[in-house]
């Protein structure tokens, strides 16, 4: 099989914590300038801006040198350029760094904070924050977790060792633990193992269940229950997107906070931390395939529904 020849290393350094906007152009297709090709491809950001871009020198080659509006296209050219950074509302609590080494950190997110730079959540974000705060340009995610699920986060500190990590992911050899709060029902017989078929489409906000073979499996454990609220330890064995929060939906136990199931609710306001959705990635174990050290790590946050519900619910 023939290797992708790696791209060359980015001519500009970091902002804030992320890293440049980098573009291979095509092999084939109808522009005949660089310019036209990030005019047709940066449809969102409209031709005005791409021309600013060109003019004040910010789109540059591997050279590290701008790169003239009117330069001819060049098919499998690189270019890099920065992205506007928006005025991003902070997250208001702070990353925890459970485990730190020169391998890997392992950190416990909070709730609303995203992992990786994505859509309107670029600076902040978990990566960039740490990449900033720890002072590790290098540092790069293993996994990812949802934005408004708060826990354990692996990352690494040598590019040259992510992928290894990220196979231990891909090939599901990091055993994950999470825990919920969600309504109890005294009639669902649990524990119990849910498969299903999941599927998401693309612009769709939420995902569902489909007929066909199975590519989602979900052990549900009750681990102790009040009058009408349950926590649940959830260990997923595949990894489909919302795979946890589709299957206690299914179960007709949505978890407490969730605003994609079982209804999809109206954006939230920037700045309103509220009512977080009540999904914890408690633990990570796995074997490090650089080092061979057998990891167990655990978080140490509570879920607010279930410590204190009044202060949750905003009674």
């Amino acid at each position: 099989m023939r290797r992708r020849t790696p791209p060359p290393p980015s001519p500009l350094p970091q902002r804030h914590g992320v890293d440049p906007v980098r573009v291979r152009l095509p092999a084939e297709g109808p522009w005949a300038t660089v310019r036209e090709h990030l005019v047709a491809r940066l449809t969102g950001a409209g031709a005005g801006v791409v021309d600013g871009m060109f003019d004040a020198g910010l789109v540059v080659g591997a050279d590290g040198r701008p790169v003239a509006s009117d330069a001819p296209y060049v098919p499998g050219m690189f270019v890099w350029f920065h992205r506007d950074l928006t005025d991003e509302v902070p997250v208001p609590f702070p990353l925890q760094v459970v485990h730190r080494d020169e391998h890997i950190v392992v950190v416990d997110k909070p709730h609303f904070l995203a992992t990786t730079p994505r859509g309107s959540h670029v600076a902040e974000t978990a990566l960039a924050r740490l990449r900033r705060e720890l002072g590790i340009p290098t540092l790069g995610a293993a996994h990812r977790l949802d934005r408004l699920t708060a826990g354990l986060v692996l990352f690494t500190v040598r590019p040259e060792e992510r992928g290894a990590y990220q196979t231990l992911f891909r090939d599901r050899l990091v055993r994950k633990e999470y825990e919920a709060v969600a309504p109890y029902d005294p009639a669902l017989g649990l524990p119990r193992t849910v498969r299903s078929r999941i599927v998401k489409e693309r612009g769709s906000l939420t995902a569902r269940e489909v007929e066909g073979e199975p590519n989602a499996v979900s052990r549900i454990e009750l681990i102790e229950h009040r009058t009408d609220l349950g926590c649940y330890r959830l260990v997923p064995g595949t990894g489909q997107t919302h795979q946890l929060r589709v299957h206690m939906n299914t179960l007709g136990v949505p978890i407490l906070g969730d605003p994609l199931y079982p209804v999809v609710t109206g954006p939230v306001p920037a700045g309103d931390f509220r009512r977080p959705l009540q999904l914890l990635a408690r633990e990570l174990e796995f074997t490090d395939p650089v080092t061979g050290v057998a990891h167990l790590f655990r978080s140490e946050r509570t879920l607010t529904a279930w410590s204190c519900f009044p202060q949750w619910a905003g009674q």
